[in-house]
C-alpha cells in the first residue's frame, strides 16, 4: 500500500510540473538580453540560463548546499515592479530555495554582492503567486551577510 502512495505521489508531481520547452527557454533569454542591454549590465550566463555578476569580498570558503544563509535582498520584476527588499538580513536554508538562487549562492561565498537575473524555469516558473505573475523573468540584487 505504501508504495502504491508513493507512487501516485510521484505520479502527480510529475504531472503537476511544468517544463519549459527550448523554445519558451529561447524566449524567455531574447527578452532577458534584451532588459540587460536596456539596462547597460554586463552578467555572466551559465549553461541553465541563469545571467549574475559576483563581486567576491575575500577567498573564503564555498556556499555548501548543506549551509543556510544570511542575506539582504531586493527583488523586482522586469518592469521594475518590486516583488521584495529586505534590507535587514533573513536566513534560508540553501535547500529550501528556488533553484536560481541556489544555483548563485552555490557559486559565492560570505560577504559576496549578487546581482541576477532568473529565468522562469529557475524562479516559480507557472506557480501562481500573489506578487509575481506567472512565468516572470526575475531581477535580484543580494548581498551574503553570513554562512551557517
Amino acid at each position: 500500500m505504501k508504495v502504491f502512495l508513493v507512487f501516485i505521489a510521484s505520479l502527480f508531481l510529475l504531472v503537476a510540473c511544468h517544463t519549459y520547452s527550448e523554445q519558451d527557454k529561447s524566449n524567455f533569454d531574447k527578452e532577458i538580453q534584451l532588459y540587460l542591454k536596456k539596462k547597460g549590465l554586463k552578467l555572466d550566463k551559465t549553461s541553465s540560463g541563469l545571467y549574475r555578476c559576483i563581486k567576491s569580498k575575500n577567498q573564503g570558503k564555498l556556499i555548501q548546499y548543506t549551509d543556510s544563509v544570511c542575506i539582504s535582498y531586493k527583488g523586482k520584476l522586469l518592469n521594475g515592479k518590486i516583488i521584495d527588499n529586505q534590507k535587514l538580513p533573513i536566513t534560508f536554508a540553501i535547500k529550501d530555495i528556488i533553484a536560481g538562487w541556489k544555483e548563485v549562492l552555490l557559486s559565492a561565498r560570505k560577504n559576496d554582492e549578487i546581482v541576477m537575473v532568473i529565468p522562469p524555469h529557475l524562479g516559480y516558473g507557472d506557480r501562481v503567486l500573489t506578487d509575481i505573475p506567472v512565468n516572470s523573468i526575475l531581477y535580484f540584487e543580494m548581498k551574503v551577510v553570513d554562512v551557517k
